[in-house]
C-alpha cells in the first residue's frame, strides 16, 4: 500500500507597493525568495502584489497567513508617509505597535545618536510579540509575528535578511528536479504529458515552451523530493518524447 502523502510546507509571498503595480519599480525579490525555499524544501505556492492601501493588505495577509505554512510580505516599512505595512499588520493581528529597544540599539548603531531622527525610529517600531529580523545592511529591521515574516522591498536587503532565517526555518525534504528539453510543439503532447501526471502523482511536471531559429520547442522540467519517483516519471516522459521522433536534452 503506498504510502500517505504528507502535504507540503509552503509559502506565500504578498508584495506591496504602489510603486511596483504602476510599473515604476521593478519586482525581483519574488526569485530570491523561490529560490532560498526551495532550497529549505519549502514550496513559493503564491505570490500577490497589493497597494499601499491597509485593506488591500489586511485582506491578502489574513488570507495568506491561513491557507499556507509561512507568509512573507516585502515592502512599506521604510520611514516615510507611505510606509504603512508595519501598522498594518499590527492591526491585523489586533496588537498595539511598540518601539523595539533592540530596534534603536540597531540603528543607532548605524545612524549614530545624532541622527535618530522621529522618521527612523518609525522603523524600531514593531507590533507586540513579535521577533525581530536582522538587518546586516542598514540597520533597519523587519519582524515576525506568528508565521509572518516582514521585511524590506529592497532586494540587497531583503536578500541579506534570508541568509540570516536559514536557521530558523522549519523545511521539508528538498525537491530534486531534471529538465527534458526537445523540439517539438508543446500542444504535440498535451494529452498524454497529462495522463503521465496523473501517473505520477508524486512528481510535478512542468511545460514551458521556448523558441529557437523560429522553431518551436518545449522544456519539461520535473521535481519532486522522492527520488525513485522522479526517476521512474523522467523515464516515462523521456519515452513519450522519444516516441514522438525527438531528440533529447537532459539538463
Amino acid at each position: 500500500m503506498e504510502a500517505e502523502v504528507t502535504p507540503p510546507i509552503n509559502a506565500c509571498l504578498i508584495i506591496i507597493g504602489d510603486e511596483v503595480l504602476s510599473g515604476r519599480t521593478r519586482e525581483a525579490n519574488m526569485q530570491r525568495l523561490a529560490t532560498w525555499l526551495e532550497g529549505l524544501g519549502i514550496q513559493l505556492a503564491e505570490a500577490r502584489v497589493v497597494p499601499d492601501e491597509e485593506r488591500a493588505i489586511i485582506t491578502a495577509l489574513n488570507t495568506c497567513r491561513e491557507q499556507y505554512t509561512y507568509v512573507f510580505t516585502c515592502g512599506g516599512i521604510g520611514p516615510t508617509h507611505d510606509d504603512i505595512t508595519t501598522a498594518t499588520i499590527a492591526r491585523a493581528f489586533g496588537v498595539p505597535l511598540v518601539l523595539d529597544p533592540r530596534a534603536v540599539a540597531s540603528l543607532e548603531a548605524y545612524y549614530g545618536a545624532e541622527g535618530l531622527n522621529d522618521a527612523r525610529l518609525k522603523m524600531a517600531q514593531v507590533p507586540k510579540g513579535g521577533r525581530l529580523i536582522e538587518n546586516p545592511v542598514t540597520g533597519a529591521p523587519g519582524f515576525r509575528l506568528g508565521n509572518v515574516f516582514v521585511m524590506p522591498g529592497v532586494p540587497r536587503i531583503f536578500e541579506a535578511m534570508l541568509e540570516l532565517l536559514t536557521p530558523r526555518m522549519l523545511g521539508g525534504p528538498a525537491r530534486q528536479s531534471v529538465t527534458l528539453r526537445a523540439m517539438l510543439r508543446e500542444s504535440d503532447i498535451a494529452t498524454a504529458l497529462a495522463a503521465l501526471q496523473r501517473q505520477h502523482s508524486r512528481v510535478q511536471i512542468g511545460s514551458y515552451p521556448f523558441m529557437r531559429d523560429d522553431e518551436q520547442g518545449v522544456a519539461l522540467v520535473l521535481r519532486s523530493a522522492e527520488e525513485d519517483h522522479l526517476v521512474q516519471a523522467k523515464e516515462a516522459v523521456a519515452a513519450l518524447l522519444v516516441a514522438q521522433g525527438a531528440e533529447l536534452v537532459e539538463e
